[in-house]
């Protein structure tokens, strides 16, 4: 779910040295992902997860495999550099514990900042599910219900009603689990000089809000799709229900209690953490321009933590869950928003497909930053947390991730084996040219160079790709699980092509 886009934290103290550390093992040794240095924390040495992450910073795996070849591993620091990705940081944990953090490489490349594990990231629809803790601990007390109209509560605002509101309602739990019928994936946020808008202003799509206004346009409850518009209603009906500014109430009902003590919902972010903050990144390797965004749409992304905040805070879901705690929810309450609520999806989380291993999980992707949680909820509880800041992030953390799942004998993130295909010049030429999808920025660019076939796509980075194909209709690539099918007509001519990914399937029209 690259919606997912989607990314992190802020403020105050953690004593590390309750953690099992090696720092001399904890950093990047090359130039591009320079070792970070923490003098406020010391290290207690464990020589097997010191060569567990060994292993899994040499060796990175790529999305795809060629059946009949072996895999190609991958360096951690060569990667950062591949994909302009300046910091790197990492949190995992296991039986209620955070076992191990390392930090590589820049929070800001220009200062020579290095990435500590206090470091600030925004964790962007991360901060979806942390919300919807404090939003469960609401409804849990009788403040609000999962099944009625939000609209019965909504005061300084009323989702308006239309033809797809005649016969159902907009609900809390169709809003925390995506099928509440509302547009908007997600936000692009504000440059530090523009002026922000206030959440009715964002919901009715007025000046200074650089988003249309949000409605519901599809029945609510039919279908699943990402909604981070749903989730600004959401924030608003907080408000209006507790009287209170959300950061402020998340705080109280969230971060404190769990001890996210370097995490923050104010949005802009305290001048106070600036200097604590990453800056983010380009997939060019510039920083983003104006320096981070501010994102308003709290609820959604306005989130600054560390990856070790969210590992507490996935730890105390796994303790809830499992009954060992409640200092948020019952474990009733967290086994709800643990159950598949629509298609594969919980009250805040993505949930593995039913039968599989429970896994629960979130990304997140604002203007330069790039993160992931994933969690088990069976015994030894593992899990990981990883934020980059820069857009190219994705393509890294999930190289990570693959390395993690091998390291850890996970059932996730194995790396897709393909069977390669022979396919001369003048087979590979007819798929050459100009791919648009509706409503993207960016076409997809497919041409031919010698005897081999490159795709130019946003998902995977300003550079060329080699099109490998699996027969003379499918394609892949090694760096990220999409699989590429062209389409044809009755005279063979190409007209389209359906790009799957492990999310959606797109459909882009050859228009020359």
């Amino acid at each position: 779910m690259k919606t997912t886009a989607a990314i992190l934290s802020a403020a105050s103290a953690f004593l590390l040295i309750t953690l099992r550390v090696d720092v001399a093992d904890t950093l990047a040794r090359s130039a591009d992902a320079r070792p970070s240095t923490a003098a406020s924390w010391k290290a207690l040495p464990d020589a097997e997860s010191g060569a567990r992450i060994k292993r899994i910073e040499n060796g990175l795996l790529p999305a795809a495999t060629i059946k009949g070849q072996v895999a190609q591993t991958m360096n951690l620091a060569e990667r950062m550099k591949h994909y302009n990705v300046p910091g790197v940081s990492i949190a995992f944990f296991e039986n209620g514990k955070i076992t191990w953090i390392r930090v590589y490489g820049l929070a800001d490349v220009a200062g020579g900042r290095l990435v500590t594990p206090e470091t600030l990231f925004q964790s962007a629809s991360i901060s979806k599910p942390a919300a919807a803790l404090g939003v469960l601990r609401l409804v849990q007390e009788g403040k609000l219900s999962l099944d009625e109209d939000v609209n019965l509560k909504l005061r300084s605002w009323k989702i308006p009603e239309n033809e797809f509101t005649k016969e159902q309602r907009v609900t809390l739990r169709r809003i925390l689990s995506h099928s509440a019928g509302m547009n908007i994936q997600r936000f692009p946020g504000y440059a530090a000089d523009e002026p922000l808008p206030t959440t009715v202003q964002i919901l009715n799509g007025e000046k200074p809000a650089n988003t249309v206004p949000i409605r519901v346009d599809t029945v609510p409850g039919t279908i699943w799709r990402y909604s981070g518009g749903g989730y600004v209603a959401m924030q608003l009906l907080l408000s209006d229900v507790t009287g209170k500014p959300v950061p402020q109430l998340l705080d109280e009902l969230v971060l404190r209690p769990i001890g996210m003590m370097h995490s923050t919902f104010e949005e802009p972010l305290p001048k106070n953490l600036w200097s604590s903050a990453a800056t983010p990144y380009r997939e060019d390797g510039k920083p983003v321009k104006s320096g981070w965004h501010t994102y308003p749409e709290i609820i959604p992304a306005g989130l600054w933590t560390t990856p070790s905040d969210i590992a507490r805070m996935a730890i105390e879901v796994q303790n809830e869950y499992s009954g060992k705690s409640n200092k948020l929810l019952s474990s009733e309450m967290m086994h709800q928003m643990l159950t598949h609520q629509k298609d594969d999806w919980g009250l805040g989380f993505a949930l593995e497909t039913p039968g599989h291993k429970l896994r629960f999980s979130h990304g997140g992707s604002n203007e330069g930053f790039r993160c992931t949680l994933q969690a088990y909820t069976e015994a030894p509880g593992q899990g990981i947390v990883i934020m980059t800041n820069g857009d190219q992030g994705w393509n890294l953390l999930n190289e990570i991730l693959r390395a993690v799942s091998k390291e850890y004998g996970w059932p996730d993130f194995q790396p897709q084996e393909h069977t390669l295909a022979s396919l001369g010049s003048s087979q590979l030429s007819v798929y050459s040219g100009r791919y648009e999808v509706a409503g993207a920025a960016m076409p997809t660019l497919v041409m031919l160079k010698g005897a081999h076939l490159y795709v130019q796509n946003e998902a995977l980075g300003p550079e060329p790709e080699e099109l490998l194909p699996e027969s003379d209709a499918q394609f892949f690539v090694t760096s990220a699980p999409l699989v590429f099918n062209f389409q044809k007509d009755e005279k063979g001519v190409v007209t389209k092509m359906i790009l799957h990914s492990d999310f959606q399937t797109v459909e882009a029209k050859k228009v020359q």
